[in-house]
C-alpha cells in the first residue's frame, strides 16, 4: 500500500491532508501548554492556601500549635506545599518533554513537507512543459501539412492554366516541393517530441511522483507515531509523581492518626490551670443582730480574724463567683478593732445608689487611699490595652509560673547570644593583636564593653525573674502585702478599674463605708503620689496616630516624626494645639495636632477621661 501508486493523481488532496496533520499536532501542543498552565496555577493556589493558614510568627496562633490536632493541621499544610510542588514538576516535565520537543519537531516537519511538495510541483511543471512542447510540435506539423496541400493545389492549378507562363509554373512547383519538405521535417520533429514526452510521462507517473509521495507518506506516518509517543509521555509524567503524591497523602493520614485527644485535654489543663483552690461554703450571716457580722474563713473573702491583716495566698478568690453572682459582691470583713459606727445599718437609698462615680471619688480624693484607686485606674487601662505587670502578678499562680519560666528561658537565650558575640569579638581582637595589618584591636573594645554591660543587665534580669519564680514555687518566703495587692489585678481584670475601686468600699447591702479605705491605707506604702504614678509605670496609650507631615521637633518637649509614621497617643489635645505621643518606651513628646491623624481606642478613651476627671 503506497500513496505513490494508489494516490498518483491526488497531489492537491495530499497537500491538504498533510497540512491538516500539522494543524492537529499544533493543536495538541496548545492543549499541553494549557495543561501546564493549569498545573502551575493549581500549584500556586495550593501554595498560597498553605501559606495563608500557616501560623504567623510571634503570634497567638503559634502558641495554639502545641496541640496534636493543630500540629496535624500544620503537617497537612506542609504536605500540601509538597503536593503543590509535584504539580509544578508535572508542568515542568510536560513543558520540556512534550511542548518543547513537539514545537521543534513541528518546525522540522514543516520544512520537510515544504521540500517534498516543492519537488512534486517541480515534477508537475516539468511534465506540463513537455506536454506543451508536444502540443506545439503537433500544431506546427499540422500547419505545415496544410501549407503543403495548398502549395500542391496551387501548382496543379497553375500547371493546368495555358495562360500562365512556364516560369510561373516552375515557381509554383518549387514552392510546393518546399512546403512538402517542411511538412516532412515537422512530422519528424513531432514524432521525436512525442516519443520524448511519452518517456517523460512514464517516468513522472511511475518513478518521480511515487518516490515523492512515498516520502510524504513516511513523513506523515512519523508525525502520527510522534504524537502517539507524546501522548504516552503525557501519561507517564503524571504517573511518575503518583508515588510522591501518595507519600504526601500517607503523611497527612499519619498526622491525622497522631492526634491524641487525651494529650490535648492535658495541655488545656496546663494552659489554663490557675492554681487556686475552689471556694468553700458561704456561711450564714445573722442579720438579727444588727451590729455583728460573721464571715467564715472558707468564704469568698479573706479572713482577718483577731485584727490580723495577713491574708492567705490561696484565699484570693473573692472574684471567682462573679460570673454567677453579679450583685452585692461581699467585701473583706472589717477588722476586729473597727468601731460599730463604721458598720452600715441598712441599704443605700436610691439616691445613694445612683450617685455618680466621680462624686464618690471626689469624696475621698483628699485621703491617702486615692493613690491606690488612681493606680488601679491606670492599671485597669493598661490591662485594657494589653499591658500588664512585669512580674505577671495579674495572672493566676500556675500561669504566672509558666510565664516567668518562659521569660527566664528567653533571657538565658539572649545571654547566650551576647556571649557568643563577645567570644567572636574576643577571637577577632586576638587575631588583630597577632596581625595588626588586618585591623585595629582597639576598634572592638567599645563593642566588647557594650556586650559586657548587656550581659550584666540580662543576668540581673534573670536573677529578678528567678526570684519571682522561686517565690511562686515556694522556695522563698511568702510574698509581702504589697505583692499581694499587686496580684489582685488578676481579679480586677474581670471588671473595670473604676468600678472595682468604688465598689470595694460598699458593704453587701450596698451601703458606703470607710472600712475599705482603712484596709487600703494599710496596703499602700507611704510614698509620694507623683513618684508612684510617674516613676513606676509610663502613661498608658489611648490610641494610635499617623503622621500626615514631617515635623522636626527642635524645641524641648517635642518629638520629631516622619510622614506616614505610626505612633501611640498617650494624651489628647487639650485645646492648645499639641498632642502627646510615644514612639517607644524611651521616646515621647508633643507634636502639632494638625500634623497627625488620631485614632482613639473607645474603651481606653473612656477610662482616660475618668482618670482626667479624678485628677482634676
Amino acid at each position: 500500500m503506497s500513496w505513490g501508486t494508489e494516490l498518483w493523481d491526488q497531489f492537491d488532496n495530499l497537500e491538504k491532508h498533510t497540512q491538516w496533520g500539522i494543524d492537529v499536532l499544533e493543536k495538541y501542543i496548545k492543549f499541553v501548554k494549557e495543561r501546564t498552565e493549569i498545573e502551575l496555577s493549581y500549584a500556586k493556589q495550593l501554595r498560597n492556601l498553605s501559606k495563608k493558614y500557616q501560623p504567623k510568627k510571634n503570634s497567638k496562633e503559634e502558641e495554639e500549635y502545641r496541640y496534636t490536632s493543630t500540629r496535624a493541621f500544620l503537617a497537612t499544610l506542609n504536605e500540601m506545599n509538597d503536593y503543590a510542588g509535584q504539580h509544578e514538576v508535572i508542568s515542568e516535565n510536560m513543558t520540556s518533554l512534550i511542548t518543547g520537543e513537539l514545537t521543534r519537531y513541528v518546525q522540522e516537519l514543516k520544512q520537510e513537507r515544504k521540500s517534498h511538495f516543492h519537488d512534486g510541483r517541480k515534477a508537475q511543471q516539468h511534465i506540463e512543459t513537455c506536454w506543451k512542447q508536444l502540443e506545439a510540435s503537433k500544431r506546427r506539423f499540422e500547419r505545415d501539412c496544410k501549407e503543403a496541400d495548398r502549395a500542391q493545389q496551387y501548382f496543379e492549378k497553375m500547371d493546368a492554366d495555358i495562360n500562365v507562363t512556364k516560369a510561373d509554373v516552375e515557381k509554383a512547383r518549387q514552392q510546393a516541393q518546399l512546403r512538402h519538405q517542411m511538412a516532412e521535417d515537422s512530422k519528424a520533429e513531432y514524432s521525436s517530441t512525442l516519443q520524448k514526452f511519452n518517456s517523460e510521462q512514464h517516468d513522472h507517473y511511475y518513478t518521480h511522483i511515487p518516490n515523492i509521495f512515498q516520502k510524504i507518506q513516511e513523513m506523515e506516518e512519523r508525525r502520527i507515531v510522534r504524537i502517539g509517543e507524546s501522548m504516552k509521555t503525557f501519561a507517564e509524567v503524571d504517573r511518575q509523581v503518583i508515588p510522591i503524591i501518595g507519600k504526601c497523602l500517607d503523611e497527612i493520614t499519619k498526622a491525622a492518626e497522631s492526634i491524641d485527644h487525651k494529650n490535648d485535654s492535658q495541655l488545656v489543663i496546663e494552659a489554663f490551670k490557675s492554681g487556686f483552690e475552689p471556694p468553700g461554703d458561704v456561711d450564714f450571716e445573722d442579720f438579727t443582730q444588727p451590729m455583728k457580722r460573721t464571715v467564715s474563713e472558707s468564704s469568698l473573702s479573706n479572713s482577718r480574724g483577731d485584727g490580723k491583716s495577713e491574708p492567705k495566698f490561696g484565699g484570693k478568690s473573692k472574684g471567682k463567683l462573679w460570673p454567677f453572682i453579679k450583685k452585692n459582691k461581699p467585701p473583706p470583713p472589717p477588722p476586729a478593732s473597727a468601731s460599730p459606727s463604721a458598720v452600715p445599718n441598712g441599704p443605700q437609698s436610691p439616691k445613694q445608689q445612683k450617685e455618680p462615680l466621680s462624686h464618690r471619688f471626689n469624696e475621698f480624693m483628699t485621703s491617702k487611699p486615692k493613690i491606690h484607686c488612681f493606680r488601679s485606674l491606670k492599671r485597669g487601662l493598661s490591662l485594657k490595652l494589653g499591658a500588664g505587670p512585669e512580674d505577671f502578678s495579674n495572672l493566676p499562680p500556675e500561669q504566672r509560673r509558666k510565664k516567668l519560666q518562659q521569660k527566664v528561658d528567653e533571657l538565658n537565650k539572649d545571654i547566650q547570644k551576647e556571649m557568643d558575640q563577645r567570644d567572636a569579638l574576643t577571637k577577632m581582637k586576638d587575631v588583630y593583636i597577632k596581625n595588626p595589618q588586618m585591623g585595629d584591636a582597639a576598634s572592638v573594645d567599645h563593642r566588647l564593653a557594650e556586650l559586657g554591660q548587656n550581659i550584666e543587665k540580662l543576668r540581673l534580669e534573670v536573677q529578678k525573674f528567678e526570684g519571682w519564680l522561686a517565690e511562686v514555687e515556694g522556695r522563698l518566703p511568702a510574698r509581702t502585702e504589697q505583692a499581694r495587692r499587686q496580684s489582685g489585678l488578676y481579679e480586677a481584670q474581670n471588671t473595670s478599674a473604676v468600678n472595682s475601686c468604688a465598689q470595694d468600699r460598699e458593704s453587701p447591702d450596698g451601703s458606703y463605708t470607710e472600712e475599705q479605705s482603712q484596709e487600703t491605707e494599710m496596703k499602700v506604702p507611704a510614698t509620694d503620689f507623683d513618684d508612684e504614678f510617674d516613676d513606676e509605670e509610663p502613661l498608658p496609650t489611648i490610641g494610635t496616630c499617623k503622621a500626615l507631615y514631617t515635623f522636626e521637633g527642635q524645641n524641648e518637649g517635642t518629638i520629631s516624626v516622619a510622614e506616614g509614621e505610626m505612633l501611640y497617643v498617650i494624651e489628647e489635645d487639650k485645646g492648645d494645639g499639641w498632642t502627646r505621643i510615644r514612639r517607644n518606651e524611651d521616646e515621647e513628646g508633643y507634636v502639632p495636632t494638625s500634623y497627625v491623624e488620631v485614632y482613639l481606642d473607645k474603651n481606653a478613651k473612656d477610662v482616660y477621661k475618668s482618670l482626667q476627671k479624678i485628677s482634676e
